[in-house]
């Protein structure tokens, strides 16, 4: 593939991230969207109106099968993501699949070693790691100016409003905080920490239907600690802080940052914000589009050993959760 050549894209689903995705690539060269597909043609007829997309398709396979489609963008709910990014490489489509890629970590193997088989691009969707302000809140660190680091703290939480048959709080839909919003707050840490860890403790809280509600862990490094929590039972402050023993970083709403401060003591000595067109997600579409024309089997940025170890970790802090939930 020539690297001016354009991608084009297809979509799963049709919903609130899917439109984001679909409005950000307005920003993003040499890539479009050719076709969206959903369960409900009416839907997918819908969004096509809306983000001036030529085909609507009801059902997947189509898409899968699509001639023209050289990417797919996976937008559903995360408990659909395995099989349908399984279906859409043994088509050989390259896969940008929404977080979390998987629901364990058997899935995030098997769909690796599928992707390699089939030389197809896949990456998942931590649009957080590839913001300006992510990547200038790497690079002050790596350049020493917080100093030794020495802590990471970041949460993440909204209140929803409990319904056992929503997504979000039904079992057997991989519902719980955890996979859907603390996937934030880890990946923030292991960009920071990508180390393993040598200890952790996790405190949870359950919802009626069983699934974890809230909860907050802490991964110990032995010269560093990390203190994450994420939330459905309220709104958290959504703050970054990356410190080390010369200063700090502050990063507010870190999984949509739009800018960072470095702090030594109480003085703010640098700031960045970013000139973004879009929500924020163009940064990683236009990184995906530019490995898929590249030729790469994944992102330099979010390789997929970072999803292995974030199944891992998501695995490890559940495990704890059923063993000691907060009463």
């Amino acid at each position: 593939m020539q690297l001016n050549s354009t991608i084009n894209w297809g979509i799963i689903g049709a919903g609130r991230i899917a439109r984001t995705f679909a409005r950000d690539m307005a920003f993003v060269p040499h890539s479009r969207i050719l076709a969206v597909a959903s369960r409900q043609l009416s839907d997918a007829a819908k969004f096509a109106r809306e983000h001036n997309i030529t085909e609507a398709i009801e059902g997947y396979q189509a898409l899968f099968e699509h001639t023209d489609i050289d990417a797919i963008y996976i937008a559903t709910p995360h408990n659909f993501h395995f099989e349908q990014t399984k279906a859409a490489l043994q088509a050989g489509k390259h896969v940008l699949c929404e977080k979390p890629i998987t629901i364990s970590t058997a899935q995030c193997i098997e769909l690796s070693g599928l992707a390699k088989a089939r030389n197809c691009f896949l990456m998942e969707a931590m649009w957080t790691w590839f913001l300006p302000a992510i990547r200038k809140a790497k690079q002050w660190v790596d350049e020493g100016r917080i100093g030794r680091l020495l802590h990471v703290k970041g949460d993440f939480g909204y209140p929803q409003p409990y319904d056992p048959d929503a997504r979000t709080y039904n079992p057997a839909l991989a519902g719980g905080a955890l996979l859907d919003m603390g996937i934030y707050p880890l990946a923030l840490n292991l960009l920071f920490n990508p180390q393993p860890y040598q200890s952790l403790r996790v405190k949870a809280h359950q919802a009626p239907s069983g699934v974890d509600d809230e909860v907050h862990w802490t991964m110990d490094y032995g010269d560093r600690i990390s203190t994450l929590a994420t939330s459905f039972r309220c709104r958290l402050p959504n703050y970054g802080f990356i410190i080390g023993d010369q200063g700090y970083i502050a990063i507010p709403d870190f999984f949509r940052a739009s800018e960072a401060s470095l702090y030594v003591l109480d003085e703010r000595v640098d700031h960045f914000r970013d000139n973004r067109q879009g929500s924020g997600f163009e940064f990683e579409i236009m990184a995906a589009s530019q490995a898929i024309r590249e030729g790469k089997p994944e992102s330099d940025i979010m390789p997929l050993s970072a999803s292995l170890i974030l199944q891992q970790q998501m695995e490890a802090i559940l495990k704890r959760i059923r063993e000691v939930p907060l009463s």
